[in-house]
């Protein structure tokens, strides 16, 4: 079960990133030659929730992959600052991003 949902801010627990939840893997789903890739010291358990979320400072067509042990929720209660964030969502209220009714199906 995840414990952050589509439209949520969320800031990573050691790098200055903040960004917004679009999409959320019950575990790792990004390919193995990207999971090879990280340093065996640092690699998070596979089975964990794993997030896509559009953060400030990384380009339009970009998007974090997070595993949940490294995200915390952000208690700034602001909007993130990227273009894709009108994309996804249809407003900002009460701290988090509105998922559009026909991106629910």
């Amino acid at each position: 079960m995840a414990k952050f949902a589509i439209g949520q801010m969320v800031r990573h627990r050691d790098l200055p990133l903040r960004g917004v939840v679009i999409d959320v893997d019950p575990e790792f789903a990004h390919g193995d030659d990207w999971w090879e890739a990280l340093p065996l010291e640092g690699r998070p358990e596979r089975r964990q929730p794993f997030y896509r979320i559009i953060t400030e400072g990384l380009d339009a067509d970009q998007a974090a992959y997070v595993c949940e042990q490294s995200l915390l929720a952000d208690p700034s209660g602001e909007p993130i600052r990227h273009v894709e964030a009108e994309r996804h969502f249809c407003g900002f209220r009460d701290g988090r991003y509105q998922v559009r009714r026909n991106d629910l199906n």
